[in-house]
């Protein structure tokens, strides 16, 4: 029973020494992100992107990068974009860059990872775009996209009323307020999955055994270049497998990715993983909602084999030229997640930064509240269904008490 309570105390202190490791990636890249959906209007993003062509596949690949990592928020801005007229091959290089090219996703894998992992994140989001583009000129799935062209034109339109220039917006105070309701919708949007994926990986790292991870990866354990090319696929191909049924978004795969990693997992396979965060149940099941289960299970059916070729592609690239990342790079197992360096320095920044925007939505809700007669606060995420926000409430519950009790065990003698 002393065992199990040192390794519940363990597993809770990793998931929180976890977060605090990487709050002020959060913080920077969702201040970053809420200055950009504030200040670049998305009707001037939809007017220059058109229905085909490289252009447009430029556009949305950039569009993407400067827009809100949360996978959730994606596939609303995706169906947007794809309801407006550009064509699929542009919509999906907007979803995938905007949950794979974006900086404060690069910036917590530099923090749990190495600096191959951060290079595999970047170019291995330009791989899926371009095997996305393939795969849909090879397929041809002209009457699937007309079917969800024709199934979403009753979808209401989302407008952006922000006429002001940005210079002026950030000079005055509602625009400050604006971009203080975007930081706070992000929270809002991605923080049970960051509470539960954290959490997963403090469980894992503290009581699962290698063992597991040998039988579920294939080859887990062996020396980076020197698993067969068997191996490296099958552990590419229980990558997304173990992901699909999990709630876990992109975000909050990262510390989870790496404990694959710390426990011998390929790089291959370990990329996989981060790039399955739009391959989970939720998303199968809303991208149903929005465009019918026919061209959901294509774009699931894309998605899978665009990543396994990436992650393949990525592994073999940079075994070519000697670049594959050893796992005391990661350093998982021996790091000090409670330091006093920058990244304390950083911590406090930006919960004192959160703390002003917070405040600052706070004041304009509730005057908006009082001028209006109702409540505003339900807006954020919708998008991701009843059933889905009802599961993942329960789980930040669950997750909450069993951080709160782990921590309690510090109080045992």
């Amino acid at each position: 029973m002393s065992h199990f309570l040192q390794a519940w105390q363990q597993a809770a202190l990793t998931s929180i020494g976890f977060f605090w490791m990487a709050f002020w990636a959060f913080a920077l890249g969702y201040l970053i992100s809420s200055l950009i959906q504030v200040l670049v209007t998305r009707e001037r993003m939809q007017r220059m992107m058109g229905e085909s062509g490289p252009t447009s596949v430029a556009l949305g690949t950039f569009f993407g990068f400067i827009s809100s990592s949360c996978s959730f928020a994606a596939l609303s801005t995706t169906r947007a974009l794809f309801q407006k007229g550009a064509g699929l091959v542009p919509a999906l290089a907007f979803m995938l860059a905007s949950t794979n090219l974006v900086i404060e996703l690069g910036v917590v894998i530099a923090l749990f990872l190495s600096w191959q992992f951060v290079v595999g994140e970047y170019l291995g989001g330009l791989l899926l775009i371009g095997l996305a583009w393939l795969f849909i000129r090879l397929t041809r799935p002209g009457e699937l996209i007309r079917q969800a062209r024709q199934r979403g034109d009753d979808a209401q339109d989302q407008h952006n009323h922000e006429h002001d220039s940005w210079y002026t917006q950030l000079l005055s105070r509602a625009g400050w307020e604006a971009i203080a309701a975007k930081y706070v919708m992000e929270w809002q949007m991605v923080w049970r999955d960051v509470l539960i994926g954290f959490t997963v990986a403090g469980i894992i790292a503290a009581f699962v055994p290698d063992a597991f991870f040998q039988m579920l990866f294939i080859g887990a354990g062996g020396a980076p270049g020197e698993q067969s090319f068997v191996e490296v696929l099958a552990q590419v191909v229980a990558g997304p497998v173990a992901a699909f049924f999990t709630f876990i978004g992109s975000m909050g795969n990262i510390p989870l990715a790496a404990v694959l990693f710390d426990h011998g997992v390929s790089f291959a396979g370990v990329m996989a993983f981060i790039f399955s965060d739009l391959v989970v149940l939720p998303v199968l099941r809303i991208n149903a909602r929005y465009y019918g289960w026919k061209m959901a299970l294509y774009i699931l059916l894309l998605l899978l084999t665009c990543l396994i070729c990436a992650a393949l592609l990525l592994h073999y690239g940079f075994w070519a030229l000697d670049l594959l990342p050893q796992r005391q790079d990661a350093g998982l197992r021996t790091l000090d997640l409670f330091q006093l360096n920058y990244g304390l320095v950083l911590n406090l920044l930006f919960l004192s930064v959160s703390a002003i925007l917070g405040w600052l939505w706070w004041q304009h809700s509730a005057k908006s509240d009082h001028e209006h007669g109702h409540d505003h606060a339900h807006h954020s995420n919708g998008s991701d269904g009843a059933l889905g926000q009802r599961v993942l409430r329960v789980l930040s519950w669950l997750a909450m008490l069993w951080l709160g009790a782990g921590l309690a065990t510090t109080l045992i003698p």
